[in-house]
């Protein structure tokens, strides 16, 4: 029967080599930092080229051949032959046929050919461990007529035994498993799948995958479609598989007949976890309900048996060499990149301790008390989950207790990994530090050791006024002084502390309330002078729903756009629920009418 003319496939040219002199002139061109910093990225490409290139191979095996088929004949699957051919497997002129290569496309005459499985296997075992072995063999794969759409594939296999295929393995299971148990079977077996047919566990219909115990979970998979390799092309496809048995790594390289075989992937993968020392060794294929022919032209196969004690020092060594070889390597990617990351590192720590030297003396300057972290890690239990008071958007607080004198504190724990954290410190000591009103929550002490920004506040019982709407049942009485009390406090910041401070972060989580549920606004985060600012702020700070419109659209920091938000809070305090939105449907403002 001749063999359909389909289109011809052959890899593409390998790209041309790029020149690299001009790369340490264009260095020397650059500043000492950049300079290091492009040789060092230099080195990094260098290097993973150099690991990442393809490796070209010949065909030929090295070893003691064991056998060797340059072409297959009638003679090959007879009984004094050395191949046990199985199922729909059929010599043919110079190859074997695997599965059936059909004579017509008529329907009738091709039912006969549906769910197809061929298995042969040299007659005589080998051995797989501990070896070193290599195959080599030529293997052809045509659709019916041409078609588009064929399958499903063939497979080079190592198995325990020399049975026949399952009969249920036909389709997608390629003559290794029976479908009929999918989660595998008990059959020890090492397979090369060549799959022509996407199955949904596929991620296409032109690769090669690693199999075990399960053809839907293969131990590695890699697709052919960037080498330029069409399994289905019916072009002749040289294929050559290396064990190495002292490194434990299974080689596959492929290429179309007449062009160098390129080293497709290298696979970590010990075969005495897998396979018993003797093996049979040979080739399986199937079809479903698609039609495909799948050809094996011809097959060397040579092994090398290794003595135990040289497997087991030469794991030795190779540990000891995956080990070191890494760190030697990183070594020196490191020594010549950490130059200009220690540089920088060194520069920031600079910036970083002139910033706390200004946050020590301005703290020494506006605050009442100077803390030691000791002491206020042991007031909170080193900052126990049991004394979580509460996170916000400028620190987490914490409950406290002071032996001497006896005193219960707030602790607000400030993160200083950034200049944020640290303006956000700075902003509280300058203002609320300097304020003195009842009803403003008043700074007791402070404390920053290694980069630690701490800052202490009288305990307030009640927390704050977020936790009473939608809860606890406030009268009218008890409203009424929250509410006159956050005013008086809003008068003073704006009219009668001198310079006027705009708090920008009126809510009620901010509101704290003692036992008597006396009103204190806190968290001066984001509080800012007028007369600093110039009205106009480049960011828009604050919480959604509490800033003033203007304020999103000009960015501009008034006294107006506190009492806007004092406004909201009045909504929420007279709803007793807390904000939702403030006009749409179910809003705040349905509820004041």
């Amino acid at each position: 029967f001749p063999l359909p003319n389909p289109p011809q496939f052959f890899p593409p040219p390998p790209p041309p080599q790029k020149k690299i002199q001009s790369v340490m002139g264009i260095c020397s061109l650059l500043p000492p930092l950049e300079n290091q910093k492009i040789l060092g990225l230099f080195v990094l490409i260098a290097i993973t080229e150099y690991l990442i290139r393809p490796v070209v191979s010949s065909d030929a095996c090295e070893g003691d051949v064991k056998f060797s088929y340059p072409l297959f004949s009638n003679a090959s699957c007879e009984s004094g032959g050395g191949l046990l051919c199985k199922g729909a497997v059929a010599p043919g002129p110079g190859y074997l046929n695997l599965t059936t290569t059909p004579k017509n496309s008529s329907t009738e005459y091709l039912r006969a050919y549906v769910n197809e499985i061929g298995r042969v296997l040299h007659r005589t075992p080998v051995q797989a461990w501990p070896a070193t072995f290599c195959t080599s063999f030529t293997m052809r794969v045509f659709p019916l007529m041409g078609a588009d759409l064929a399958g499903d594939g063939m497979t080079f296999v190592m198995a325990q035994d020399n049975h026949t295929s399952p009969r249920s393995s036909f389709g997608s299971y390629l003559g290794l498993q029976d479908q009929r148990m999918p989660g595998g079977s008990k059959f020890q077996q090492l397979a090369i799948e060549f799959d022509t047919f996407k199955n949904e566990f596929d991620q296409d219909d032109n690769h090669i995958a690693i199999d075990t115990k399960s053809v839907s979970d293969s131990l590695y998979e890699k697709s052919l479609n960037s080498t330029g390799i069409y399994l289905k092309s019916g072009n002749e496809i040289k294929v050559k598989i290396v064990y190495d048995g002292r490194e434990k790594q299974l080689q596959v390289y492929v290429g179309y007949k007449g062009n160098p075989l390129v080293s497709f992937f290298n696979y970590s993968i010990k075969v005495s976890k897998i396979l018993p020392p003797l093996v049979y060794v040979g080739f399986t294929a199937s079809t479903g309900t698609l039609y495909e022919t799948h050809q094996v032209l011809d097959w060397v196969f040579t092994s090398t048996a290794l003595p135990y004690s040289t497997v087991k020092d030469n794991e030795k060594k190779r540990i000891v060499l995956k080990c070191v070889l890494p760190i030697l390597g990183a070594l020196v990617v490191l020594a010549i990149c950490s130059f200009p990351v220690v540089r920088r590192h060194m520069i920031r720590k600079k910036e970083r301790l002139r910033r706390m030297e200004d946050l020590e003396r301005q703290s020494t300057i506006t605050a009442p008390k100077k803390f030691t972290y000791k002491q206020l890690a042991k007031a909170t239990k080193n900052f126990s989950k049991e004394n979580l008071l509460g996170t916000g958007g400028f620190g987490t607080v914490y409950k406290g207790h002071i032996v001497e004198p006896p005193q219960t504190i707030a602790v607000k724990r400030i993160s200083a990994n950034s200049k944020q954290g640290e303006r956000e410190y700075l902003a509280e000591i300058c203002t609320i530090g300097r304020l003195r009103h009842k009803n403003i929550l008043q700074l007791q002490g402070w404390c920053h050791e290694n980069e630690h920004l701490l800052l202490v506040y009288d305990y307030m019982p009640n927390r704050s006024l977020h936790h009473f709407l939608n809860g606890a049942f406030l009268d009218w009485k008890t409203r009424y002084r929250i509410l006159t009390g956050l005013a008086s406090a809003l008068l003073y910041l704006h009219e009668e502390c001198g310079d006027p401070v705009v708090h920008r972060d009126v809510k009620p989580s901010n509101v704290m309330l003692d036992s008597e549920f006396n009103p204190y606004l806190g968290d001066f985060g984001l509080a800012r002078l007028l007369k600093n600012v110039d009205g106009v702020t480049t960011m828009v700070a604050g919480t959604l729903g509490y800033i003033a419109p203007e304020v999103s659209f000009t960015g501009k920091v008034t006294t107006e756009s506190d009492i806007y938000s004092f406004g909201v809070v009045v909504l929420e305090v007279v709803c007793g629920r807390r904000f939702n939105n403030l006009l749409g449907e179910n809003c705040l403002v349905d509820y004041v009418w």
